[in-house]
């Protein structure tokens, strides 16, 4: 069988400044602009609709208030996590099509009620051409969610963005990987002192896109399973200049499509959201239809014959190993565990990226990978019970950015 991608629209622009005193900013349109282009046709997508946010207002909004729209934000984020979390109940792949990054907020919140339900942790990759690492530690004012949002997600920032129903962080420092951040970020420093492993471009395309897909999956082998945010402004401006902050030294259209394949090629990838593609920029549409190519290639491993459905497993966390110079485990990358419910059942590990023959790591003892089945669920925004195997006994589960 193959994995079925449902596609959300989020066209908010809420953590963006904007471009004049007097307009707004047009990511927006994102959206429509990519699904004029028959990306849902081409993906052979369900349509999940669109999440439509609250006006964008900054009004009398000033340095030093805190992050501009932070109460429209929040409840977004809300409604967008039970959203996504609806989506993959239904054992499908969502493509969430932003807006701006604070999108992530709202995907970070429903992965990790997520992670709460199966009693694992759950990561995040990171494709971004910036850090978005900009807090109230690091900065002498915060003002747009754009900008701040790995911050947020990891915990840094007001209450009312970063702690949403009391969870905080969403994402933990050790499960997050950045990837194709320019070589001089700003904020490079202090992703290293938090411990976040980052792959800039000089090292990406060192690598290779296709290798590092592989390292990133490498990197969260301890999670449970991932969420993988894409920035289209990694794209270096000689191809993708429509985009509201860009920055030379990015990478091709290619490499990013090499980049999304590797990630997504894996039942243990939850979701893909892609953000900050402003038509404003984009008069004839020729960056848009680019952008849906690249996505269709990427995405195509995601409904490939024999792809199976999101398989998450409470995670046991093995025993800290050594850690290493910068102060992060040798291996498995541990810190103190998360406060969640004790696992029950085993934990199945990401592990390697699947063969160029099909086969994972699921195939070597000839079992088939499981699906979700039925409607038992976990409740709103958890994935559905894993299923019981053949050989296994059954048990009860019970402002303004001011960059």
């Amino acid at each position: 069988m193959m994995r079925r991608i449902a596609v959300l629209d989020a066209p908010t622009n809420l953590g963006l400044r904007p471009p004049t005193p007097s307009s707004v900013p047009g990511c927006g349109k994102a959206p429509g602009a990519l699904r004029d282009h028959g990306l849902l046709a081409r993906l052979r997508a369900r349509d999940a609709g669109c999440l439509t946010p609250p006006r964008y207002d900054p009004g009398d909004w000033r340095p030093g208030d805190g992050v501009c729209h932070a109460p429209e934000i929040s409840g977004y984020s809300v409604a967008l996590a039970d959203r996504i979390g609806a989506i993959i109940d239904r054992g499908e792949f969502p493509l969430v099509l932003g807006g701006d990054c604070s999108v992530l907020l709202g995907s970070a919140l429903a992965m990790h009620r997520l992670g709460e339900a199966v009693g694992g942790r759950i990561g995040l990759v990171f494709v971004d051409g910036h850090s978005d690492f900009r807090h109230p530690g690091n900065a002498s004012y915060v003002g747009a969610a754009a900008g701040e949002d790995l911050a947020l997600v990891t915990g840094r920032g007001q209450p009312d963005l970063a702690a949403i129903e009391g969870r905080r962080p969403y994402f933990r420092d050790i499960d997050v990987v950045v990837l194709g951040i320019r070589a001089q970020d700003e904020y490079r420093l202090d992703l290293q002192a938090a411990g976040i492993t980052t792959r800039p471009v000089p090292a990406l395309r060192a690598e290779g896109a296709a290798r590092t897909a592989q390292w990133a999956h490498e990197q969260l082998v301890d999670c449970a399973g991932y969420w993988v945010h894409i920035d289209v402004d990694v794209l270096d401006p000689a191809v993708m200049p429509a985009v509201d902050a860009p920055d030379p030294g990015g990478i091709a259209f290619a490499e990013l499509e090499i980049l999304l394949a590797g990630l997504v090629d894996t039942p243990h990838c939850l979701g893909v959201e892609l953000t900050v593609f402003d038509p404003d920029y984009d008069q004839d549409g020729a960056y848009a239809a680019e952008i849906v190519n690249t996505v269709v290639a990427g995405l195509a491993p995601v409904v490939a014959p024999g792809a199976v459905p999101p398989r998450l497993l409470p995670a046991t966390p093995p025993a800290p190993a050594p850690r290493a110079g910068n102060g992060r485990p040798e291996r498995d990358r541990l810190s103190a565990p998360v406060a969640v419910p004790a696992p029950a059942v085993a934990v199945e590990p990401i592990g390697p990226v699947p063969t160029a023959d099909g086969r994972g790591p699921d195939d070597v003892d000839g079992r088939p990978p499981g699906e979700p089945v039925g409607d038992d669920r976990l409740g709103p925004g958890r994935l559905r019970r894993p299923p019981v195997e053949d050989d296994e006994p059954a048990v009860d589960r019970p402002g303004i950015d001011v960059t």
